[in-house]
């Protein structure tokens, strides 16, 4: 098993960690008269629609 030979500075590690942003999700309107914004390939939580049809029943 490979063991590092010297210890990372504290700069080079935090270098290395700088890259390990998360990314916001991507949104896209909803196609009820609301449009409110959902994930892609999801089911509306607000009118429970999906590709335009209803799955869910909405309280």
């Amino acid at each position: 098993m490979a063991v590092p030979k010297r210890r990372l500075s504290r700069s080079n590690t935090r270098h290395r960690r700088s890259q390990w942003k998360g990314a916001a999700p991507s949104l896209q309107p909803c196609p009820c008269p609301r449009k409110e914004q959902v994930r892609p390939h999801q089911l509306c939580v607000h009118c429970g629609q999906y590709k335009g049809r209803q799955v869910r029943e909405v309280e």
